[in-house]
């Protein structure tokens, strides 16, 4: 950044407070990030345009040159009524809560500065913690305490959430980096930035909020990793439901704790925990809200839903397996899955007794509950009794008449720290048995299969209606020009399936001979995955360490889809 002084910044206050927005006497040049610029550039020029009490609000030149009188107006009342919350709510509330930002900091400027200029359009905007430092440390440093904010979102429901956020990164650089010494974890930074928002009641008019958005993230894509941190998309929305659960049951201050703890991550987490006299971990806790987002129901436990009302209807949607009703049978399924992340995998159908088999990789620590819904509705919740070699069975009697489905959670509870932009797979299998099925008539047996037909239709009904409810996506047009979001086993109806059944088809017969294209994410696709990852293995499975397919369609091989598709 610029070339400026503390006379040039500190001499034209009172014109700018009679005239904000008029009056350029500030003009300072800010180094910015290309990759969240616009245009890619990595300088700009800016205007100090309103001045708050905790805050500098700079105003890229070139976009309010671009605007006519009147949107200037609405850009004014706009950016006063953001100074305004920033300097009542925002700032004092989270700072009361979790510490201040560096202060005096490096520009020994009590006032940060929030940089309003033109940012892509999926962020609302970034902070950057070189700026903290001195230019002899880090070249592009802009020296001062500030924070990056979308100018196209001034206006914005969301702008008061986004804003929060990014000052959210300002007070943990301090109180973490600064005062503690040490980098926290990407997930849980972000975490406690997510929930910022949350915490300052943003969220409680749920429509068209920043709650609101995550919701459609996390029920588009929930099995994905918590701690493992791309910066895409899902990775915010799985983050997000997770926080809000954890605020939800376990308040705000164990944050606030954890923030403060020489440790990071989810070692701080556990440390906050204790201090606050609470009995669980973060395993525990983890392996309770994958319970919640399945159930959501606070009178099977109080720790397996959510209390935010907000979020009372939220309820995963799990991958559906079909066990025969008829004699007995055998199911086996290996699958693939990283640390903290949920998978629900549903079985319906037989009659019997129900033998499940878990077998996990013996390198890691696994957590299997396991949910059981009886024929009228009621749940209950057991966990699988591994063994050393992560081995663990239940049985299950009257399955198929007493109980009507199971549906067992596994997740990986070992990794503690240092999660990268790519984790690794670990393998599980499960083995399903159904003994002493019907062996009843023949109109006995057609009679359970039409009972059955009925239930699955009913079920399909149920979750097309969830779909369409929690997305909204009725007569909206999805581009099948790339893929940006990664698809999985049990998706319904969802026209980005659709667009990579297309895609599968293009690829010829050797990959997918059957060629449907329905948006149903079932055995068929999955196997199509299977082999276009076997066939580009080289690409998508060996930086993954792995031998064989999984068929989620996941980072790696979107990558490679989409490198057809540019073509």
């Amino acid at each position: 950044m610029g070339k400026f002084s503390r006379y040039k910044l500190f001499f034209p206050l009172i014109v700018l407070l009679l005239s904000p927005g008029v009056v350029r006497a500030t003009i300072l040049d800010f180094n910015v990030d290309p990759s969240y610029d616009y245009q890619g550039r990595s300088e700009i020029t800016a205007f100090l345009y309103q001045i708050g009490e905790h805050a500098y609000f700079f105003v890229e030149d070139n976009y309010y040159d671009g605007l006519s009188a009147e949107n200037k107006n609405v850009f004014s009342d706009s950016v006063k009524v953001l100074s305004e919350e920033f300097n009542n709510v925002i700032y004092p509330r989270l700072t009361s809560l979790y510490g201040t930002e560096w202060k005096p900091g490096a520009d020994r400027d009590e006032r940060i500065t929030i940089l309003l200029s033109k940012i892509k359009t999926n962020s609302g905007g970034y902070f950057n913690s070189g700026d903290e430092y001195p230019k002899a440390q880090v070249s592009n440093s802009n020296e001062r305490e500030m924070i990056y904010f979308n100018v196209e979102y001034v206006s914005d429901s969301l702008a008061k959430s986004y804003l929060a956020h990014e000052f959210m990164h300002l007070i943990t650089f301090n109180q973490k980096e600064r005062l503690q010494g040490v980098a926290e974890d990407t997930w849980l930074n972000e975490g406690r930035a997510e929930v910022a928002g949350t915490i300052l009641g943003y969220d409680d008019v749920y429509n068209n909020s920043a709650l609101q958005k995550r919701v459609k993230t996390f029920s588009q894509n929930p099995g994905d990793s918590l701690t493992e941190w791309r910066s895409d998309i899902a990775d915010y929305g799985v983050l997000n439901i997770f926080m809000q659960y954890f605020i939800d049951h376990y308040g705000t201050k164990v944050l606030a704790d954890s923030l403060h703890s020489s440790t990071v991550g989810i070692p701080s987490i556990n440390e906050a925990l204790k201090k606050n006299g609470y009995s669980e971990d973060f395993a525990q806790i983890f392996a309770n809200w994958t319970i919640a987002v399945l159930i959501n129901d606070c009178s099977v436990g109080q720790k397996y839903c959510f209390l935010n009302n907000n979020l009372k209807n939220l309820k995963v949607l799990p991958q559906l397996t079909y066990l025969p009703i008829t004699g007995e049978s055998t199911l086996t399924v290996t699958d693939y899955t990283k640390n903290w992340t949920g998978n629900w995998i549903k079985f319906i159908g037989g009659d019997g007794t129900l033998q499940m088999e878990f077998i996990g990789d013996e390198r890691v620590s696994f957590s299997v509950p396991y949910i059981l819904r009886d024929s009228v509705g009621n749940y209950s919740v057991g966990f699988f009794d591994l063994s050393n070699s992560k081995r663990g069975n239940i049985y299950i009697n009257n399955f198929g008449t007493k109980y009507e489905s199971l549906v067992i959670v596994p997740s990986i509870h070992t990794k503690l720290s240092d999660f990268g932009e790519i984790e690794n797979y670990y393998k599980f299998i499960w083995l399903a048995s159904v003994v002493n099925g019907s062996s009843g008539s023949e109109e006995e047996l057609i009679g359970q299969l039409l009972v059955q037909i009925e239930y699955l239709k009913a079920e399909i009904a149920k979750v097309q209606a969830q779909i369409e409810a929690i997305l909204g996506t009725g007569g909206v047009s999805v581009s099948c020009q790339s893929f940006e979001t990664d698809l999985y086993f049990g998706m319904i109806g969802d026209a980005k399936v659709k667009c990579l059944q297309n895609f599968l088809k293009s690829q010829g017969t050797d990959i997918y001979p059957e060629g449907i294209v329905n948006g149903n994410f079932y055995s068929l696709t999955m196997q199509a995955v299977i082999r276009f990852q076997e066939k580009y293995a080289e690409q998508i499975l060996k930086p993954l360490g792995l031998d064989k397919g999984t068929g989620y369609f996941g980072q790696k091989t979107r990558q490679i889809a989409n490198s057809f598709l540019l073509k």
